[in-house]
């Protein structure tokens, strides 16, 4: 799933390629995929776009009065073409769920039949923006205010930091690292962390989406996904060596996704268990 640094980057790349166009198309490709109907769609037609933004993982395209938001989802991206394809796309055909142009015939293709479109007068008329928590790298959030959203949560870490509602734009990728960075176990009670872990984990997720920021700042949307991959420590190196301690890189698997880790660095050695809904070591 795109987190908060490749969306981010996405943003500063869709504003360098389209902002101070005007929109001279819309066409959608996957009906379920649009969750408002006032204003329509085609209301973005014919509107300057002043710049692309991110508020958590949502993209925010600024359209003169109006806003169009993109959730990504798990697997959702974005491909610019300087020519785009003349052709409508044909309803819940292919990966294509949106297409928008620009004037002078470029414009971009979002894949991914499972994201979310919206066209609304404020961004607050999103349910999921206007419900979320605090952005790690905000100005003002610090470890105080980490230890404020930790408070009181009887839910495991992983669970608490990927809480849109708690933390925004904070993913299972950044997750992973974040906590390996700080060497604590994902299955750790949120709301027990002593205020040394708290300071710790702090300097771990902002250090840990601020190096991917970086990482992403200035690189094309065709390669976001690439980048992301190859600067992962523990994310998706399921058997691979850790490269703090030398051990094994293990994993937890859910119905729908799975978490990485590393015994040594983070659960004082002791393997978690592997298995669905099983109480799992601390």
């Amino acid at each position: 799933m795109p987190e908060r640094p490749e969306v981010e980057a996405l943003a500063r790349f869709l504003t360098e390629h389209a902002g101070g166009r005007k929109i001279d198309r819309v066409q959608l490709a996957a009906f379920s995929a649009l969750k408002t109907f006032d204003p329509p769609l085609d209301a973005v037609v014919g509107r300057q776009l002043s710049e692309v933004g991110r508020v958590g993982k949502y993209l925010t395209f600024d359209l003169d009065g109006l806003w169009l938001v993109l959730h990504l989802a798990r697997g959702g991206w974005i491909q610019w073409r300087e020519q785009l394809a003349a052709g409508r796309p044909k309803l819940g055909k292919g990966p294509l769920a949106l297409r928008v142009g620009v004037d002078g015939g470029a414009g971009f293709d979002v894949t991914e039949k499972r994201l979310a479109i919206w066209v609304v007068r404020s961004l607050e008329d999103v349910e999921g923006i206007a419900g979320l928590g605090p952005d790690p790298l905000a100005a003002g959030f610090g470890p105080e205010e980490l230890a404020k959203v930790l408070a009181g949560q009887t839910g495991n870490l992983k669970r608490v930091l990927t809480d849109q509602s708690l933390l925004a734009g904070v993913g299972n990728a950044y997750s992973d690292e974040a906590l390996h960075v700080a060497k604590l176990s994902p299955f750790k009670t949120a709301g027990k962390l002593t205020p040394e872990e708290v300071a710790r984990l702090y300097a771990a997720l902002v250090g840990v989406l601020r190096d991917a920021a970086e990482r992403s700042a200035g690189l094309p949307a065709s390669g976001l996904k690439s980048e992301k991959k190859s600067g992962m420590r523990v994310h998706g190196r399921t058997g691979e060596a850790c490269p703090e301690c030398g051990d094994v890189v293990r994993e937890v698997s859910f119905a729908t996704k799975s978490l990485q880790y590393c015994a040594t660095c983070q659960t004082g050695g002791k393997p978690l268990a592997d298995r669905r809904l099983s109480r799992l070591l601390k």
